[in-house]
């Protein structure tokens, strides 16, 4: 770190598919949904995040709302680099001096990310004025970010479930040596809650209510110790076209995610099978880690420690602790330079 770094002002952001994070001054000054809602015509952001996710499905043809990731990096470079914009003119206004000042940014990626999609990511984030841009893969962040030491030699279990991907890694001395991205995560899941409801119920819903069904009744177990009531929904009846509203139990939504959270065990049981000896003795007494939005699905820790027989912790904010662990390894950077994405 250089005398003059009091100076640079430091920004971390977690990219994901369904929320961005972002931290100024040691707090998260951003928690938006990825989302842009741009005029067809003019090709003029009219909303972002919040504003634009209210938006969606909503309004007329000239408005198309959508998200610039996709599976954790940039499909839509256009509007990820204006969104991105927006999201970091709205810290400007916390401290007018913001622009005046270099800042530094550290943004997290998912382990499977190519050398395309990284030097997209950090391409983009450049021309927003950065005058160092450092990448760091979710799962490190994740780890850091939830009070684990990476940079002892001792394996460490993380399993950071997002929006669009299943992060797996296993981390030791600051590396992942072992994992895989998956995926099949919050979005999937939202996706097998509409397919179920329309071939089980006849009903056509929307993401929208999708996604409500799964933080209000979800449940990756059908035997819950305290399961949430029934839930009432509304959508299109698909056999006559009318509003329709009907009744949901936790164990109907348990049935429709048994498939995508097998194939998620699935992967954490070979990412496993790939690891040394001495490694998985360390996995064996200190578990795995779970993090990330689909994380908070009722009973999912429950049953991965089922199917892998092992231990697992569940964090206290598991939606924040990749940018949380991001935030410290960019104020912190002599000691974690060696996480940071190197160029290969």
């Amino acid at each position: 770190m250089g005398f003059f770094d009091f100076l640079n002002e430091k920004i971390a952001i977690d990219l994901g598919t369904s929320n961005t994070l972002i931290t100024y001054k040691g707090k998260i000054a951003i928690n938006h949904p990825s989302i842009v809602a741009i005029n067809r015509l003019t090709g003029k952001i009219i909303g972002v995040g919040k504003e634009a996710g209210m938006m969606k499905g909503k309004i007329n043809k000239n408005i198309q709302t959508l998200h610039p990731f996709k599976n954790g990096v940039i499909s839509n470079f256009d509007a990820g680099e204006k969104m991105l914009k927006a999201f970091i003119k709205q810290l400007s206004t916390l401290k007018s001096s913001f622009f005046t000042s270099s800042y530094n940014m550290i943004i997290s990626i998912p382990c499977g990310s190519t050398e395309v999609e990284m030097r997209a990511v950090k391409e983009s984030a450049k021309r927003l004025n950065a005058k160092n841009v450092f990448l760091i893969h979710e799962p490190i962040a994740a780890a850091i970010g939830g009070g684990i030491n990476v940079l002892e030699p001792k394996g460490n279990m993380v399993v950071d479930i997002g929006g669009g991907t299943t992060e797996i890694a296993v981390i030791s001395i600051g590396s992942i040596i072992s994992g895989q991205s998956v995926k099949i995560a919050g979005n999937v899941f939202n996706e097998d809650i509409m397919q179920y409801v329309r071939e089980h119920r006849n009903l056509h819903i929307g993401e929208s209510m999708a996604e409500k069904v799964k933080l209000q009744i979800g449940s990756a177990v059908s035997d819950l110790k305290k399961p949430p009531p029934d839930m009432k929904i509304e959508g299109r009846d698909l056999l006559t076209g009318k509003p329709k509203q009907i009744s949901l139990s936790y164990k109907e939504i348990e049935r429709s995610l048994d498939k995508s959270i097998s194939q998620i065990e699935n992967a954490i049981m070979e990412t496993l099978s790939e690891i040394p000896p001495e490694i998985s003795a360390d996995i064996y007494n200190s578990g795995i880690y779970l993090t990330g939005g689909g994380s908070m699905l009722r009973g999912l820790d429950q049953r991965l420690s089922w199917s892998t027989e092992l231990p697992v912790h569940l964090g206290d904010q598991p939606l924040k602790t990749v940018v949380k662990g991001s935030e410290i390894v960019l104020k912190n950077l002599d000691r974690y330079t060696g996480v940071l994405v190197r160029k290969k």
